[in-house]
């Protein structure tokens, strides 16, 4: 059980959908040890506890790009009949709320870690990137440096070129 609530198990359970870091109410209810079915149900029973920046439905074209990034279950087959429920940091906390078990609760405080933990490496991350652009400006400044001093002791050993400025006192004048 233990490993099923580490926080870098979690966070592999977490997607971006609609620019938003959801969990599925499939892998909850797998988390939370209750039928998927069952926790939607108790979601429905408490639905004004989940407005749509906690919890919203996936279109059929997302629920299909996620099928194709890992093995799900099929319409027809035994399988969801309607497309699965993805749930928001703030949705996952409020199905504390309704899911009262120490269970629940537990596997809660494990998900807020998990979510606490993909944003500090999304702004590791950030701040990475920010320097690295700054790198590759200061880079592109000291390539171009380099290119105007090659020029210019390119010019200097070989004066009679006519490529680019010339320098007051060198060359023919």
């Amino acid at each position: 059980m233990k490993e099923l609530v580490e926080a870098e198990s979690l966070q592999s359970r977490i997607y971006r959908i609609r620019g938003q870091h959801v969990m599925l109410d499939a892998d909850l209810a797998r988390l939370y040890e209750v039928p998927t079915k069952r926790l939607n149900e108790q979601v429905r029973r408490n639905v004004r506890r989940f407005p749509r920046d906690f919890m919203f439905q996936l279109t059929p074209h997302e629920a299909e790009q996620l099928r194709s990034q890992f093995a799900t279950s099929n319409a027809g087959r035994g399988g969801r009949r309607y497309q699965p429920y993805v749930f928001t940091e703030e949705g996952v906390a409020m199905l504390s709320t309704t899911l009262k078990s120490d269970r629940a609760i537990e596997v809660n405080i494990a998900i807020m870690r998990a979510f606490v933990k993909l944003r500090h490496a999304l702004s590791v991350r950030r701040e990475l990137a920010v320097k690295v652009e700054r790198l590759e400006g200061k880079v592109n400044l000291l390539e171009t440096d380099v290119r105007f001093i090659r020029e210019d002791v390119r010019q200097l050993r070989n004066p009679a070129e006519k490529s680019g400025p010339r320098v007051k006192g060198f060359g023919k004048d």
